[in-house]
């Protein structure tokens, strides 16, 4: 017995919730079903009319359940249609509205989309709509009501091959008095119409119930126009193995469907001729470029599995950036468009497809890696973007979903890598905290600069942009948690639709704003990247005025406001907590915190039950244990040895965590006003903003200015879903003004101190190679690598006088010293300048959040020596070579320390890079005549090519001519 309850309970563990819910709805179905058949049979012909209200349904029920199909044999497709619709044609549209959900959400998206510049018709013309397969009409009654058929639309064709549904959509149209809509009885593969003529066409659970889809689809391509748009809704049936080998589809949100679903809705459906294949919609996705694409289910009658497509020309990408070209090659087009894309993900200049071609050409015979590839001769970096490109276009297929989106926000990325899909479908941030204001006046951005930066919840993002009329000329916003970058996105979009300032103030100011769902589809959605949409489509509730609020009901943030709820109303004091978020003077906010809330708050029983647990600092306050194990370490430092001896690993990790509290919580009470000036613990206690303390991003003038020319302000935005290091060192060197890392380098590996071998004193060491033996060490030591190389990659694309501003739970981090000791392996010049601007010691608040224990800004201040520079005899030729194939500068594991992208002709091409070069070239054929008594000119020069940097040249003729 024991066998079969554990084997029951290992199978009930792999039961997903949508079969659950697929055996319920099948129920209700079936015995709604068997009730409404009987209430048919026992009502009297004139009890049965079209007043009793069960009508229409009692006739929908017979005819797809009980009524046998006839008319295919003798008359094709039409017959079997007209046997199924005849006698439901006039109750069609009233027993469809629950069954075929999505219809109203695919014609508000397509409406949106038609309604941007980019997508209308190039010659000025009111677009053409071509409706196909839905023939009541009823599509047509919906576009009426969200942007008028006659005033909108230059004509509209409704093609359907039903008779009788045909004729209910002339009735309609005579009913609303369209003068511009043709009724079509006809095949859609039939359509007459001349060629790139439909600026919208779109398919409501159509695609399905036609047995030649393949040719259909086609047509639709030959009639759409060259900024044309499709849009589909229909069943589907698919499992996301189906879906794991592409990248083009734009997500994979709520796309699986599980085995049971799969078969019994392909037989269900089968039973009236509608065929759920997978194939449909991976060949509609297979023809076009996606725009949107959203996998959702009628949960009403037992989940049914439905998608929303929007979609355009493969090439749209081409019309998007060349709306004033109609003789450019496509191809050339594509190429030219791609590498723009590329160059404003990477910071390279750009390159035409023929530059492009040239560049190739010039490449040395062993290129470096593409993201290492710096040399001015050689400015190709490449991105993530651009290589994902080139797998879909390498096997015929369209481009990413990110490189058909309205704006150039998102970068494409992979929604099923382990990586991302760690986060489910939660983010840990719904606001930052970190102070921007700090930030800015530190940094000192300028409009020339480029800046890179943590995503978070994207606040202080936008506290950037904003706090200039001119906008900054790029910034790069990593997180490798997607969600976390579709909340960015979100916010973006609210702009980029120039919402009034008030709907933006109900989403993130009060967290609530009424039917989100239906402002994302009408308002939002042309200017969000198909995963964010996806992603906001699922959340709809986020926004939900009967839900607690965007803060208090999303993200890892919203345990610590649900506790603090819950603490006070137990303790009876929320209205203390109003009060102290109203008052106007600090002896008054003073007083109600440490006479009632620091007592709850700051509570022994409190803090050993929950607050000093790894799991509430990761879960609620987004601390990892890496951080966490910082906090510890400095409190420790501080224990004499015989405390040490007398308290408990777990008591010194709680007493340290306690401390760090106390140090974070009476410092911003004793000094910044919650009701005026602290927004960051004032939506911790509130759960909102209130207008008189929020993030300024959120005021009515930084909206006047975000949301002026069509977001301008926000053209410069880059989105990046990937680890920091993966996006950085693709960047070209040279080119990044400020680098904003905030605590994310707390979060890697902490090294054992007490084991490591330090950086030895450079006036100890009077070698070059001593220097490197040491750094190797340090390196080599556990916990530095990571670190060293995240370093390494942001000297690399900072310019000089570059900042690094970063945040840390310690008082002073590990990592600072390989900041310090950082120098020129050649020269001994040092490469940062690391200055403290905030350390909290002595009850000192460093900033308004005041959550870190210290704030630093480390400044490029030197480059490292080209390592062409130093081939100038047997030992540094060989130490040159080394870097050369290991991509290393100066011990095996800087892969990028040498390669900056900021050197400059005139060094890389000075008298002494040269004549070391050619010494080196010298010495080699001296050694290789000694051995075989001759020179070979081709082998002399394939080595030099090889010991100097891609592009090199040797300087004089007479030079050329010796190899």
């Amino acid at each position: 017995m024991s066998e079969v309850s554990l084997l029951y309970g290992k199978m009930s563990k792999h039961i997903e919730p949508e079969t659950g819910l697929l055996a319920i709805g099948v129920a209700i179905v079936f015995f709604v079903l068997l009730a409404f058949i009987a209430q048919y049979y026992e009502f009297s012909a004139p009890i049965a009319s079209e007043k009793f209200f069960l009508t229409p349904y009692l006739k929908f029920a017979y005819i797809c359940f009980i009524k046998p199909h006839t008319g295919q044999n003798d008359g094709g497709q039409q017959s079997a249609l007209e046997s199924f619709y005849s006698a439901q044609a006039s109750i069609y549209d009233a027993t469809r509205r629950q069954l075929l959900r999505g219809r109203e959400e695919m014609l508000g998206l397509v409406a949106a989309q038609l309604q941007l510049p980019t997508r209308r018709p190039a010659s000025g013309r009111r677009p053409v709509w071509f409706d196909l397969g839905w023939g009541t009409g009823y599509n047509i009654e919906v576009m009426d009501k969200l942007v008028g058929i006659n005033d909108f639309f230059e004509h509209v064709y409704l093609i359907d091959l039903s008779p009788s549904l045909c004729e209910v959509a002339r009735q309609r149209v005579k009913q609303f008095g369209w003068t511009n809509v043709s009724i079509l009885c006809q095949d859609a593969r039939a359509t007459h119409s001349q060629a790139k003529t439909a600026d919208l066409i779109t398919m409501s659970y159509s695609l399905s119930m036609i047995p030649d889809f393949y040719s259909v689809v086609d047509q639709v391509i030959h009639l759409m126009a060259p900024r044309g748009i499709v849009g589909i809704c229909d069943f589907y049936v698919q499992s996301i193995v189906d879906v794991s080998s592409r990248n083009y589809t734009g997500g994979t949100i709520n796309r699986h469907v599980n085995w049971l679903g799969r078969m019994f809705w392909r037989t269900w459906f089968d039973a009236d001729r509608v065929n759920l294949d997978a194939g449909r919609r991976d060949y509609v996705e297979y023809k076009f470029g996606t725009i949107l694409s959203a996998s959702e289910r009628n949960y009403l009658l037992g989940g049914i599995p439905y998608y929303l497509f929007v979609g355009c020309h493969i090439s749209a990408e081409t019309i998007r950036h060349n709306t004033n070209s109609t003789s450019a090659s496509p191809s050339i087009s594509a190429k030219d468009s791609l590498e723009r894309h590329d160059a404003a993900l990477t910071e390279s200049p750009y390159l035409s497809p023929q530059e492009y071609r040239q560049a190739l050409s010039n490449q040395a015979s062993t290129p470096l890696p593409s993201y290492l590839n710096n040399s001015n001769d050689n400015p190709i970096v490449r991105s993530k973007s651009y290589e994902s490109a080139l797998v879909n276009l390498t096997s015929n297929l369209p481009l990413p979903s990110a490189f058909y989106q309205h704006h150039p926000w998102r970068t494409t990325y992979s929604d099923l890598l382990p990586k991302h899909t760690q986060f489910a479908s939660e983010y840990i941030y719904a606001f930052n905290w970190e102070d921007p204001t700090v930030d800015l006046n530190i940094l000192n951005l300028q409009p020339s600069d480029v800046l890179v930066t943590i995503t978070s919840a994207g606040d202080n993002i936008l506290d950037y942009l904003s706090h200039s009329s001119t906008p900054l000329k790029r910034v790069h916003a990593i997180d490798l948690n997607p969600n976390q970058n579709h909340l960015l996105e979100l916010k973006c979009a609210c702009f980029a639709a120039q919402l009034p300032h008030s709907q933006i103030w109900a989403m993130f100011g009060d967290g609530r704003i009424n039917d989100f769902r239906s402002l994302l589809i009408h308002r939002l959605s042309p200017h969000l990247s198909s995963p964010a949409f996806q992603f906001w489509l699922s959340h709809t509730n986020t926004f939900s005025p009967s839900s607690r609020g965007l803060y208090a009901s999303s993200g890892g943030s919203r345990h610590a406001i649900t506790l603090c709820r819950w603490l006070f109303r137990l303790t009876r004091l929320s209205q203390k907590v109003r009060t102290i978020c109203s008052v106007t003077t600090l002896a008054e906010q003073k007083e109600i915190w440490y006479n009632s809330l620091r007592r709850v708050l700051l509570s022994r029983p409190l803090h050993a039950l929950l607050i000093s647990s790894e799991w509430w600092a990761w879960r609620a306050a987004g601390v990892p244990p890496e951080q966490r194990q910082l906090i510890v370490a400095d409190y420790e430092a501080k224990l004499s040895p015989e405390q040490r001896r007398r308290m408990s690993r777990r008591q010194i990790a709680g007493d340290a965590i306690f401390k760090f509290l106390e140090d974070t919580l009476d410092p911003v009470i004793n000094t910044t006003l919650l009701s005026k000036d602290n927004y960051f613990y004032h939506v911790v206690l509130q759960g909102r903003y209130a207008k008189t303390c929020a993030p300024r991003w959120l005021g009515e003038r930084e909206h006047r200015r975000l949301s002026r020319n069509n977001a301008k302000l926000l053209d410069g935005l880059r989105i990046h879903t990937d680890e920091f290091l993966e996006v950085v060192k693709r960047m070209r060197g040279g080119s990044v003004g400020a680098v904003i890392v905030m605590d994310s380098m707390d979060w890697l590996e902490v090294p054992d101190l007490n084991k490591s071998v330090r950086f030895e004193d450079k006036a100890k060491s009077s070698k070059s190679g001593d220097r490197s033996r040491s750094q190797s060490k340090s390196r080599s030591t556990e916990g530095t690598d990571a670190a060293q190389s995240q370093i390494d990659a942001i000297h690399r694309v900072l310019k000089i006088n570059g900042k690094v501003l970063l945040r840390s739970a310690a008082l002073k981090p590990w990592y600072i010293e390989l900041f310090e000791r950082a120098e020129d392996e050649e020269t001994g010049r040092k490469l940062w300048s690391v200055k403290c601007m905030g350390r909290r010691e002595n009850g000192k608040c460093i900033d308004r959040v005041n959550m870190y224990a210290s704030c630093w800004v480390c400044i490029k201040v030197g480059e490292v020596t080209p390592p062409a520079s130093i081939v100038g005899s047997p030992r540094m030729r060989k130490s040159a070579l080394k870097r050369r194939r290991t991509g290393s500068g100066g011990s095996e594991g800087s892969e990028a320390s040498f390669t900056s992208g900021s050197e400059t002709p005139s060094a890389m091409g000075s008298p002494e890079a040269l004549r070391g070069r050619t010494q080196g070239a010298k010495d080699i054929a001296e050694e290789d005549g000694k051995k075989d008594g001759t020179v070979d000119r081709k082998k002399r020069r394939s080595v030099m090519e090889d010991i100097m940097l891609p592009g090199a040249a040797i300087e004089d003729e007479a030079d050329r001519d010796r190899f």
